[in-house]
């Protein structure tokens, strides 16, 4: 955090705290607060932070006003977070790569994903897999991995672009078994699943929401889920650890935040709200039914949890020099 940033959020806590002690004693919220989600309408992130939001609304007793801002990756989206007035009333419902591999792709960042905002709760997560062709001759994970080691830099791999979840699944996966892949970008996660689906390339390692109907048509075969257990839709498909990767687990996560300042009751406040509606078996249900996994975590959790997948993901980025595009 700037040292400008540092001192505006002083200033505001000594000539403001008769304010922040009210809310902080319930006076909070007063009127409907704003999440920012950086990206489309309709993402993942959108249609779960839609169906926690809406049942969180009950609890606080205002309602969430939804703003779509996407753009250049989700960083203009974060920003507008990342500058708000830390009073409760803007949040943000950030995925992983807005917070973990974008800003390890930029050069220079007018936010920082570590200190700009106050951790509040791992939401949910969406599973991913690694998925082939349906007539690919490779039925296993280990029949792929051997042909990828036979043939180094032969084989294919889409994603949704340079520096997309899609490219950091897959060279996190490259590099914890050994084999190297030629990477082919496409315009989006969608394009590169189809694109495996006709056989233009070998492989894509994709979220299951993105890649579910194109499996149960019969267009592509799931090799092996990323999970740490196997999923209700695929039961007899095993994960990576059962397939004989037992270190590799990636998915990606729809997590609350807020800017940095925002007092710890509120997040405290909006931290007990998620993990009561997270508990709902109903929600849980809900949240299934559009292939995301309900977490929960408590703040200071998540936000060591954010630290660790950052510095991993910096790594991976800077030793195989995935840039953005």
């Amino acid at each position: 955090m700037s040292c400008t940033r540092r001192s505006a959020i002083a200033a505001l806590a000594s000539t403001a705290c008769l304010p922040l002690r009210a809310l902080a004693q319930g006076a909070w919220p007063t009127k409907p607060i704003r999440l920012v989600i950086p990206l489309a309408p309709g993402s993942a992130v959108d249609n779960a932070a839609r169906v926690v939001m809406q049942k969180m609304s009950e609890g606080l007793g205002q309602a969430f006003v939804i703003e779509n801002i996407p753009g250049s990756a989700g960083l203009i989206g974060a920003e507008k977070v990342a500058r708000a007035a830390p009073d409760g009333y803007t949040l943000g419902g950030f995925n992983d790569s807005v917070l973990t591999m974008v800003p390890n792709m930029q050069a220079h960042m007018t936010w920082n994903a570590l200190t700009d905002f106050e951790p509040v709760s791992l939401v949910g997560t969406v599973e991913w897999g690694l998925v082939v062709k349906a007539d690919s001759p490779w039925r296993t994970l280990a029949d792929f991995i051997a042909a990828a080691k036979a043939a180094p830099g032969k084989l294919t791999y889409g994603s949704g672009g340079n520096g997309s979840p899609q490219h950091i699944g897959m060279a996190l996966l490259c590099g914890r078994v050994g084999i190297d892949l030629l990477h082919v970008p496409y315009k989006g996660a969608t394009p590169a699943a189809i694109a495996a689906a006709a056989g233009e390339v070998d492989v894509c390692m994709q979220g299951l929401g993105t890649v579910v109907s194109l499996v149960q048509a019969g267009k592509l075969r799931l090799l092996a889920v990323s999970s740490a257990a196997r999923q209700p839709q695929f039961p007899d498909v095993p994960t990576f650890a059962e397939a004989g990767t037992p270190d590799f687990t990636f998915n990606s996560w729809f997590a609350l935040v807020a800017p940095a300042g925002t007092p710890k009751e509120i997040v405290g406040r909006l931290n007990a709200e998620i993990s009561k509606v997270l508990a709902d078996p109903a929600m849980k249900e809900k949240l299934s039914s559009i292939g995301v996994t309900p977490r929960g975590m408590p703040a200071a959790e998540f936000g060591q949890a954010l630290k660790a997948q950052y510095a991993l993901y910096r790594k991976l980025i800077i030793d195989r020099g995935i840039k953005a595009e």
